[in-house]
């Protein structure tokens, strides 16, 4: 980037982190601001495959091991308000955050020294172009909340936008076990640039309706891990960037179309039947923060949007602990 734009990238994420602050403070100063409610925490295994090519043998794929793992599922929301979740039977964008403990290596500077973390939603892309349009979603967020009009010439930009939240929201999720989720924005793998996405052995057909209960998806997983005693497995897959037309860095809102970067499967996630609604687990869900900047230097994210999101994720996290110390 140049002065200009690493100075406009900074002026941005900073008027985001400081809209963040504020909601956050509003709504719950120890709440996550951003996939506040939880389904579940759930530990895991996280196997590498053996016999990976070459150009895959990087950072935490670089030899066939087991890493021991933290899995939360969430619904990507805030807080409607001061503790008051936004229930499963209303549209959502749902999320997947992976935590692999003990990893060996120097790490990008950050709050955790042993930890890589992969986060992930249930849609193959992103929701904005680029970081400038936290701006402008925050603008129709303040503008639908007070019930004020929206400034014609921002309807218009944010139209693609609105459009793609209105997709992800009108997907019918019955378990959050059983559907695909997408890293959405690019990251390193080594030299080369990738997108990653975790797709579930026992993959669910939509259901055509959600079911009455406000906390349905945790429902479902107790069902599942708890009552029924069934783990669940998932697939880490990658796609390789191919060229700035077909799989771009800077526009998280085209698909990597697979026909042009086809999936590779760098390790198998398990899930083991497991008991996880209690009041310990529940307090180290909410204990523990999930960035894509918790990583070794060979996955670390690229582009603006993630460039964002390491300032804005750790500011916000301090914040949260700093309002509900241990």
């Amino acid at each position: 980037m140049s002065n200009e734009s690493n100075a406009r990238q900074e002026a941005i994420t900073d008027a985001v982190l400081a809209g963040g602050l504020k909601e956050q403070q509003a709504k719950g100063p120890n709440l996550r601001q951003l996939h506040s409610k939880s389904h579940g925490l759930v530990s895991g295994k996280f196997t590498i495959e053996k016999d990976l090519p070459d150009h895959c043998k990087v950072g935490v794929f670089a030899t066939h091991q087991e890493y021991d793992i933290w899995v939360r599922f969430s619904n990507g929301s805030s807080p409607k308000e001061l503790g008051v979740f936004k229930p499963d039977t209303e549209g959502d964008v749902r999320g997947m955050a992976i935590k692999i403990k003990n990893i060996e290596g120097e790490k990008v500077p950050s709050d955790e020294v042993d930890t890589q973390d992969f986060t992930l939603v249930n849609h193959h892309v992103f929701f904005l172009p680029d970081v400038a349009g936290y701006i402008d979603f925050g603008k129709f967020r303040k503008a639908r909340e007070s019930g004020e009009p929206l400034d014609p010439e921002l309807a218009k930009k944010l139209e693609p936008t609105l459009a793609m939240l209105g997709e992800m929201n009108s997907k019918v999720v019955a378990n959050p076990l059983c559907i695909q989720y997408w890293s959405t924005t690019p990251y390193k793998l080594g030299s080369n640039f990738i997108k990653f996405s975790v797709k579930p052995h026992n993959i669910e057909t939509p259901p055509t309706s959600r079911p009455d209960s406000p906390n349905y998806l945790r429902e479902a997983m107790l069902a599942q891990l708890t009552t029924e005693k069934k783990e669940a497995a998932f697939d880490f897959l990658v796609q390789f960037f191919v060229d700035e037309d077909k799989t771009p860095i800077e526009n998280p809102m085209q698909e990597w179309k697979q026909e042009d970067s086809p999936f590779i499967k760098l390790a198998t996630i398990t899930i083991p039947a497991q008991e996880f609604d209690n009041v310990d687990r529940k307090k180290l869900d909410e204990s523990l923060s999930f960035t894509p900047w918790h990583t070794l230097p060979e996955h670390e994210p690229v582009g603006s949007v993630n460039l964002s999101r390491r300032k804005i994720y750790q500011e916000m996290a301090k914040a949260r602990r700093e309002s509900h110390p241990a």
